[in-house]
């Protein structure tokens, strides 16, 4: 925050007082007393604000210009300075120190004797003051005072800012002044009164408000912030749930009831989990017949979910131990929820408690009888659990079978096939694994994996560039295009670097053109190279920024690439990608010419001295002797190495030339 914005929000408190002034100026001494009870009223709410001390010094201007007519009101308005200026100087605040020199001459132009004993009283507080000070314009000043109060979007800046504020909350209700709590839990609730000028739309700050006033013992005060911050936010559940709990926790009951019940009448799309808490609501005040005949009323409820039965079910089963009534729910229930996993998982998990196996397979059967494929899953997991830890070997394995068959209908998966994972799911017990943490990575992996491999239904056609089929037993025909199911990447974006761009490039045309080369290279490349075909064909689909290093390296491990060919057709050559000309790239490509070509006379003047014609110059002649002599000393010890190296790299790409011929 600098100090102009600061300044101006003082100068925005002062027309208030401003106006009191002007409507009392000539009322004489009865509109010199409002106007003197206007600024004790302002000054006990915002006399503790960091930038409150232009008014406190045009509070004591306008104390010193009242007349005094006897020596009785000259000491009325001396006493009134002194108070005045002794609660300034101990407040933290810009102009505390111009107070401060305002305050030491004030005492000193009364009394010097008097003068001594109170200014080395306020001499301490005076410098707690400005330590305070210190501390707090560094909290302040991260604050964005023209911030306008709109609801949370989620940016960096309101982020920053909420930060800034529960930095300057807790800063306060540390109390660093260690003044009595009064005056502290009064400068606390002025800076939660000036956040929520900035952080109107913030649930969690008007909680926070409301909590803090009934930790301090104002229960009354808490219940008007909950009040403000209902009408503010009233779509917000969870303050109400918040006022109607400090409600019932001090006893005021049909307050709370009435919550629950504004609730539930002003927000028309009320969920199914204010039914619930209102039920439970009424359950702990007013008894079960209560919260029952709510439960009645709620099923009509057109937003009643099945979370209301499962909920009324459970406290029916629980807290009332009266089974038959849950169970009487849960059957109503599933009349109307058939189709929700959620609802057919609680009313298993309640069968189960139940000691009920039979029922409790019923409805297994039952629910995946209806359900559709892609919505039994966790209904085939829940029913395989339980046959699991309940059923013999033979129903456990029937199970299994049936969710398999059940299951490839809907991934293309194979229901016959069977994996380590059933055997660890069948043998383990909540954390006790039949098998180590790295065997257990391991068979995750796999099962990841051959979900990978069972989404490619079919794989396309690769061929070798002779025509026969490879080790993948796949044909390439003259027609084919290897690279149709192959992902080009984005040309048409592709900008060519140039450190001199001149103005006349057309970069769209040369855009097509890369597009163009590019494809059409790519073409003539998988063409001559099935191998490449057949490794880019195997990639695996990669769903985010990075791929699953484990499960590529699988993929490619298990790929079964065709064979180089070797004979005379092992020599293929590679197309060479050709790049576009500009002006500039032209100009380059001559420049980087020329210099390789200056290069490659100079290594053939060096190497290749043997080749040239000797020269008709005697000096020269025995120049080049010299060479040949102190040469042919070193290449002795570096022939066999020399020829054995060029013998393998010459074989590594060709597989036919000779180290000899190299």
């Amino acid at each position: 925050m600098s100090w102009p914005q600061k300044h101006s929000h003082a100068r925005r408190r002062r027309c208030y007082i401003r106006f009191i002034r002007k409507v009392n100026d000539r009322r004489g001494v009865e509109g010199q007393e409002e106007t003197r009870k206007a600024y004790d009223f302002m000054l006990s709410y915002v006399g503790g604000d960091i930038g409150s001390g232009p008014v406190w010094m045009e509070y004591i201007t306008f104390l010193k210009t009242l007349p005094a007519l006897n020596p009785q009101e000259k000491s009325h308005r001396m006493t009134a300075l002194r108070k005045v200026y002794q609660r300034a100087v101990v407040t933290p605040m810009h102009h505390v120190d111009q107070l401060w020199k305002d305050y030491e001459n004030f005492e000193n132009s009364v009394s010097r004797a008097l003068a001594k004993s109170l200014i080395s009283e306020y001499q301490q507080k005076c410098n707690s003051a400005r330590a305070v000070y210190r501390e707090l314009k560094k909290f302040v000043d991260e604050i964005d005072w023209n911030m306008l109060a709109v609801p949370p979007a989620g940016s960096h800046k309101e982020e920053m800012q909420w930060i800034a504020w529960k930095r300057f909350l807790a800063f306060e209700k540390g109390n660093p002044q260690r003044i009595d709590n009064l005056s502290a839990d009064k400068r606390i609730v002025y800076t939660y009164e000036q956040c929520l000028m900035y952080l109107y739309h913030y649930p969690d700050v008007w909680y926070d408000y409301a909590t803090w006033c009934a930790r301090a013992g104002s229960v009354d005060l808490a219940v008007k912030v909950f009040q403000r911050a209902v009408k503010a936010l009233p779509e917000s559940e969870m303050l109400r749930y918040a006022y109607a709990e400090l409600e019932e926790s001090r006893g005021a009951i049909q307050a709370a009831k009435k919550i629950y019940e504004a609730l539930l009448q002003e927000c028309d799309n009320a969920s199914g989990l204010a039914h619930i808490q209102f039920i439970r609501f009424l359950r702990r005040t007013e008894g079960l017949e209560a919260a029952r005949k709510y439960f009645i009323d709620a099923r009509k409820s057109p937003n009643c979910t099945y979370h209301v039965y499962v909920a009324y079910a459970k406290m029916a089963f629980c807290l009332d131990k009266e089974p038959k009534v849950a169970h009487n729910v849960f059957e109503a229930g599933i009349k109307i929820f058939m189709h929700e996993p959620g609802y057919i998982l609680e009313y298993a998990d309640f069968l189960s408690r139940l000691n009920d196996d039979r029922n409790s397979r019923a409805l297994f059967e039952r629910a995946l009888s209806s359900l559709p494929p892609e919505k039994s899953d966790e209904v085939w997991k829940a029913f395989v659990r339980f046959e699991q830890q309940y059923g013999d070997l033979n129903s456990i394995l029937k199970v299994e079978q049936r969710r398999k068959e059940a299951l490839a209908r809907e991934d293309g998966s194979s229901a016959t096939e069977s994996s380590l994972q059933d055997v660890v799911s069948r043998y383990s017990f909540m954390d006790i694994w039949p098998c180590s943490s790295k065997d257990l990575e391991h068979l995750s992996r796999q099962e990841l994996l051959n979900k990978d491999v069972n989404k490619k239904v079919e794989k396309p056609a690769l061929f070798n560039g002779n025509g026969h089929s490879g080790a993948s037993g796949l044909s390439l025909t003259k027609n084919s295009t290897p690279a149709a199911n192959i992902s080009y990447p984005e040309a048409s974006q592709t900008t060519i670097y140039g450190a001199r761009q001149t103005p006349g490039n057309n970069s769209s045309s040369l855009n097509v053109n890369i597009e163009t080369r590019s494809t059409n290279d790519l073409d003539k490349l998988l063409k001559s190279a099935p191998a490449v075909a057949m490794f880019l064909k195997n990639l695996p689909v990669v769903e985010g920024p990075a791929p699953d290093v484990d499960v590529l390296l699988s993929i490619l491990l298990q790929s079964n690439l065709p064979p180089r060919p070797t004979g005379g057709s092992g020599n293929t050559q590679m197309p060479a990608f050709s790049a576009p000309v500009g002006s500039d790239r032209g100009t380059r490509d001559s420049q980087s010419g020329k210099r390789k070509q200056r290069d490659r006379q100079e290594d053939d003047e060096t190497t290749t001295i043997q080749s040239a014609p000797l020269p008709k110059d005697i000096f020269k002649i025995r120049q080049i002797q010299k060479i040949q002599k102190a040469r042919s000393a070193t290449s002795q010890t570096g022939s066999a190495s020399a020829a054995s190296y060029g013998s393998a790299s010459v074989s590594l790409y060709s597989g036919e030339r000779s180290g000899s011929t190299s």
